[in-house]
């Protein structure tokens, strides 16, 4: 039987919330420097540190091909993105073995605060090479790494600095346009007049019992949930459906959603909505948990022991 070596590869994930020329840098760097046979590129669904993204998930996979795909042995994957959660890289690192040998895997400086707390990180840590992506002789403490090698790159601006400050110049012209507009779209509301928003529309469109829960300092995947009733099934699916479209057109966008004529539920991030029949809702008593959750966080502020 003829034993086929697998294909040595790095992996290369993150928001790439915008990508740009740092990200290309990085890429085309690696493939100069390390011992492989492909890198990928794997854009994250959401990533597990970061509650919401400036675009959705593919317009961010649509940016990634038209910057990656023209790089030799480079191709860009979609498998956290098909995976519609929150993927953890442990995850993807063992989706990839199944058919390459997962040799690297590059990250940014910026990451080595926070890698112990990664999951599986010693699994990790014995798996694969860490490559850093470091400039301006940045610090680096890697004493928790038992083997990383550096990627020196000389592109000063990050994907936070270039939405914050809306500085395009390290974006590539071909995806250029594409950020501008949704930079320009981008609203920038408190969570809670984003809650105002979302109960007007719901409001409107003649839903009942809406209940909005603050969650900020609970132990909750949300900020804050928003609980309402629909008339019946056919009320359900318009009022998800109006609730979608008027939150586009605010900048808000569903991240993930679901929906049936019984139930519906839109994850913006930091906010939940819920859309259910009245039969729905009394049978699973969601306000009575969260009310819980509340309260039990109210009583460990009191007494924290």
């Amino acid at each position: 039987m003829v034993n086929h070596k697998k294909p040595t590869i790095a992996l290369f994930g993150g928001s790439f919330d915008p990508p740009h020329k740092g990200h290309q840098l990085i890429v085309e760097k690696a493939i100069e420097n390390l011992q492989i046979d492909k890198l990928f590129v794997v854009p994250a669904y959401i990533n597990p540190f970061k509650t919401s993204t400036l675009a959705d998930a593919h317009t961010r996979l649509s940016w990634c091909h038209t910057l990656f795909d023209s790089i030799d042995r480079v191709k860009v994957d979609d498998y956290e993105i098909q995976e519609g959660k929150s993927t953890v890289t442990s995850q993807s690192v063992k989706h990839f073995n199944q058919t390459y040998n997962v040799k690297y895997l590059i990250i940014g400086s910026d990451n080595l605060s926070t890698l112990t707390k990664w999951h599986a990180f010693e699994w990790l840590n014995e798996t694969v090479t860490w490559v850093i992506a470091t400039r301006d002789n940045h610090h680096l403490d890697t004493d928790e790494l038992n083997t990383w090698e550096l990627l020196p790159i000389e592109a000063p601006m990050s994907s936070t600095q270039i939405r914050e400050e809306k500085d395009l110049q390290f974006i590539d012209k071909k995806i250029r346009t594409s950020v501008k507009h949704i930079l320009e779209g981008q609203h920038h509301m408190t969570i809670d007049e984003r809650i105002a928003g979302i109960v007007k529309i719901l409001d409107d469109k003649k839903a009942e019992e809406i209940e909005v829960f603050n969650l900020e300092d609970a132990d909750y995947i949300a900020k804050r949930v928003v609980i309402a009733n629909s008339l019946n099934g056919k009320h359900t699916l318009a009022l998800f459906d109006h609730l979608k479209r008027e939150l586009k057109e605010q900048g808000d966008e569903f991240l993930a959603s679901d929906s049936s004529d019984e139930w519906a539920v839109a994850d913006l991030g930091d906010i939940l909505i819920h859309i259910m029949i009245p039969e729905y809702r009394q049978r699973y008593s969601l306000e009575t948990f969260l009310s819980e959750l509340v309260e039990n966080q109210k009583k460990k502020d009191i007494d924290p022991a």
